[in-house]
């Protein structure tokens, strides 16, 4: 190329569009720009939540700077290729506001949850999507519960919804006291007289956090409770995969609805040898718990770590 262009006074070039490229595998992959968990504020609570489209998005852009955003761009454009957190946000955005048009009696966190379990964990080879800057399997610490998947989303069958007042039992587990809380609530408050544990928030995903100090093994127990938004008569089972070196239980194992009981909660035991646990790259280790009626499948990440108390 460089000989040719020296070769002619005038030497040109062609550059042919060849059109949208589909199939291209692996997709999706989790981009190297990514935020990535663990929570470092409350552990107990799995981030991020899950991951969708953010990479060379067509998106609207102001004609107030050039589509490159230096000061000596002078260019005019209404549309721009971008790429980060901001344009995976709108797609989820635009999801959750599609999913409150088809319900509009869904909470922010039933919306929330019905995207996070019916979210993708595999690309399309059928793999665990990769992790783009290291080329290896991702984790939840990657992608939370899975990239969004607005069509299985529409119909989750059983959703994992939050309360005002579960919300300020969360706080109060926290350390925050009624006047701080009632700051957000703008409303009194009360906190519990025996103070709430964080990781019982009524979450779609599980963080067992374990001391670095335990000697032998070590139980976590976790309450949650799911609502069923699906066919009202329907027997839902639980399916476990434990993470590596981790003992998993639920009880009840089998959840039955039917149109006078529409929620049911259940338990959930996670017991590890602390002086034993390999963590690996990740500072954890992961698995999944799923609970399906041979249609839905209502699955949520379950993480295990160790930090090192304050």
């Amino acid at each position: 190329m460089k000989a040719y262009a020296s070769s002619s006074a005038n030497p040109t070039a062609t550059i042919a569009f060849q059109g949208t490229i589909i199939g291209i595998k692996p997709a999706p992959v989790v981009a190297s720009f990514s935020a990535r968990g663990p929570n470092g504020l409350n552990p107990e609570i799995l981030k991020p939540d899950l991951i969708a489209p953010g990479v060379n998005i067509l998106a609207a852009w102001t004609d107030a700077v050039g589509p490159t955003g230096l000061d000596f761009d002078t260019r005019k454009t209404e549309f721009n290729i971008l790429s980060g957190t901001s344009m995976a946000c709108p797609h989820v955005s635009g999801a959750a506001a599609l999913l409150k048009s088809a319900h509009p009696d869904w909470s922010p966190a039933a919306l929330r949850s019905a995207m996070m379990t019916t979210a993708s964990i595999t690309d399309n080879r059928g793999q665990p999507m990769t992790e783009e800057s290291t080329g290896k399997p991702s984790t939840p610490y990657d992608f939370g519960a899975g990239h969004v998947n607005l069509g299985l989303a529409m119909d989750p069958g059983l959703v994992y919804d939050i309360t005002n007042t579960d919300y300020v039992n969360f706080l109060c587990s926290l350390g925050y006291g009624p006047k701080m809380i009632q700051v957000i609530t703008r409303t009194p408050v009360s906190c519990p007289a025996k103070k709430p544990l964080p990781e019982n928030l009524n979450y779609p995903s599980i963080a067992a956090i374990f001391s670095t100090l335990s000697k032998g093994w070590s139980t976590k127990a976790f309450i949650r409770t799911v609502t069923n938004v699906g066919p009202a008569n329907s027997v839902y089972r639980a399916k476990i995969e434990a993470p590596k070196g981790v003992t998993v239980k639920v009880k009840p194992s089998k959840l039955v609805f039917s149109a006078a009981v529409k929620k049911q909660s259940y338990a959930v035991t996670v017991s590890a040898d602390s002086q034993n646990l390999a963590l690996g790259d990740a500072g954890a280790v992961f698995g999944w718990l799923s609970w399906s009626d041979g249609k839905h499948v209502v699955r949520s990440p379950l993480v295990v770590t160790q930090i090192e108390p304050l």
